[in-house]
């Protein structure tokens, strides 16, 4: 999973860059307004990228690693039903 992730995060600032250069390369011969709204457009795709990128997904068990407290693991362990295996 962490590969398509990876993936999709270059596609999406590749579609940024090409955006950017497109808009400043060749849209802004034939219309300003256009390539500023390219620009726009391609401003917003990086932080959509970094939360796609980032996102845990479903295999990510991250919630079950222990936290180092001894106690608090204890407690968590309790919580969720399971025997003390620590």
């Amino acid at each position: 999973m962490y590969a398509r992730r990876r993936r999709v995060y270059f596609w999406m600032m590749g579609v940024c860059l090409v955006l950017f250069v497109g808009a400043w390369a060749v849209v802004r011969l034939f219309s300003v307004p256009a390539a500023i709204a390219m620009c726009v457009v391609a401003m917003v795709i990086p932080p959509v990228a970094a939360m796609i990128a980032n996102r845990r997904g479903p295999e990510d068990r991250w919630w079950d690693d222990p936290t180092g407290d001894k106690q608090s693991d204890e407690w968590w362990d309790e919580l969720d039903g399971k025997k003390k295996d620590r």
